[in-house]
C-alpha cells in the first residue's frame, strides 16, 4: 500500500505541474463558457495541449444491483464512468461505517479521479443516470437510508459553486471519512479550494475510529493508478 500511495503522489504531482500551464478562469468565466479548462492533456498526433478538468468521484453501495454485490457494482460503475473522461486513478475498496441512518449495512466506497470531458452540471447528470441505471430510486428513500450506488462529485478541479442542485466542493467530504479515506490514498495533497487544506490534513483531522473506513480486497476491483 505504501508503494502504491507513492505511485499515487507522484501522479498527482505530474497532473499538477501540467495543470500550472493552465489558466484559472473566474466562476463568471466558467459560467459563460461551461467548460473550464484546469488539466492539460496531449491529444494524439498533436502537440498542443489541451485543459481537462480533474474531477474527484466518490462511489459508494450497501445493496446489491443487478451488478451484483456492492463491490461489482462499484466496479461496473466505474466502467461507465469512463466514458464521461479519462480516469486517472481509483482507490482501494474500504468498509465504512453508514452515516446519519446508522440501522442498516456497513458500506463499500472508493473514490477515482476523472480528467473530465463533461462541465459540472452534465457530469452531475451522468452521476444521477449511472445511479438510476443501477437501481437507486432518490424519490421518497430514506434520508441517507440502504442503496445500490451512490455516486457523488465531490471536487472540480478548484472550482467553487453553489447552485441549488449543484454545490462544489460537496459540502461535506471534509468530515466524511468514507470519502477522505480513499481519497487521501490516491491524492493526499489535493487541496479544498475553499479552505487551501490538503486532503491529507483533512484527513488528519478525523476522529480516531477504527470501524469507521477499512480497506478490504475483492476479487472485482483493483486500485489502480492509470497512465
Amino acid at each position: 500500500m505504501q508503494r502504491f500511495t507513492q505511485r499515487a503522489r507522484k501522479k498527482f504531482a505530474t497532473l499538477e505541474k501540467r495543470r500550472a500551464h493552465c489558466g484559472r478562469p473566474t466562476q463568471f468565466d466558467f459560467r459563460r463558457r461551461e467548460n473550464q479548462a484546469l488539466v492539460p492533456r496531449a491529444p494524439a498526433n498533436s502537440a498542443t495541449l489541451i485543459c481537462v478538468p480533474l474531477a474527484a468521484i466518490a462511489l459508494g453501495s450497501n445493496l446489491a444491483s443487478h451488478a451484483g454485490p456492492p463491490e461489482a457494482t462499484l466496479a461496473a460503475a466505474a466502467d461507465r464512468l469512463a466514458s464521461s473522461g479519462r480516469i486517472v486513478a481509483r482507490s482501494s475498496l474500504y468498509s465504512t461505517a453508514p452515516v446519519g441512518f446508522v440501522n442498516q449495512p456497513r458500506f463499500v466506497n472508493a473514490v477515482l479521479l476523472l480528467e473530465a470531458s463533461l462541465a459540472p452540471r452534465e457530469l452531475l447528470k451522468k452521476l444521477l443516470e449511472i445511479e438510476r441505471d443501477f437501481g437507486r430510486k432518490r424519490i421518497d428513500a430514506v434520508l441517507n437510508g440502504p442503496r445500490p450506488l451512490d455516486l457523488d462529485l465531490i471536487l472540480y478541479g478548484d472550482l467553487v459553486l453553489h447552485e441549488s442542485e449543484l454545490e462544489l466542493p460537496h459540502p461535506r467530504f471534509a468530515e466524511r471519512a468514507f470519502v477522505l479515506v480513499p481519497l487521501n490514498e490516491i491524492a493526499p495533497e489535493l487541496r479544498d479550494p475553499r479552505t487551501g487544506l490538503a486532503v491529507s490534513q483533512l484527513a488528519a483531522r478525523l476522529p480516531e475510529d477504527a470501524n469507521a473506513a477499512s480497506r478490504i480486497e475483492n476479487e472485482h476491483w483493483a486500485a489502480k493508478i492509470f497512465s
